[in-house]
């Protein structure tokens, strides 16, 4: 990313007199742009990675996304065992709602997402709903998958 210097020759005139190279002042962006396109596939690969991990076949529905907060999110997730976990951590039921009141006193939201396997009873999830109520959480939000039926149109 250094300057160039453009050679002018003497056009017309008397003589031949040579005139003072000028510096160059174009920018070369090449380099800036490749910087840019690396850190772009850079973040495009890790993103997706970025998500919680435990795994959970989530029921598909034609809702819309919840718009992004500025906290990261805090997730409760219940397996298809019947395990619940706070984030990535298992807990036991007993100690769900002990444990939401202690981080509901630490966070600036009351939101709460709630990840439930779609072959996991309504009844265990309405349970931990109302265990997420208790805990301090009064908006709850279901995670689902995109592109299930829709209602409206019999699809």
């Amino acid at each position: 990313m250094g300057a160039g210097v453009i050679k002018s020759g003497a056009k017309g005139g008397r003589g031949r007199r040579r005139r003072r190279a000028q510096p160059m002042s174009e920018i070369n962006v090449t380099p800036f742009v490749d910087v840019m396109l690396v850190l772009l596939i850079i973040f495009m690969v890790a993103a997706p990675l970025l998500t919680v991990g435990v795994p959970v076949q989530l029921p598909e529905t034609a809702a819309e996304a919840l718009p992004v907060e500025t906290e990261e999110p805090l997730s409760v997730t219940l397996t298809a065992e019947g395990t619940v976990m706070i984030q990535t951590t298992e807990v036991p039921r007993g100690e769900l709602v002990a444990r939401l009141q202690a981080i509901a006193g630490e966070r600036s939201t009351d939101k709460i997402f709630l990840r439930a396997d779609g072959q996991v009873p309504y009844e265990q999830v309405a349970q931990v709903m109302g265990a997420l109520n208790a805990g301090g959480f009064r908006n709850i939000g279901l995670v689902t998958d995109t592109g299930g039926p829709r209602l409206d149109t019999g699809n």
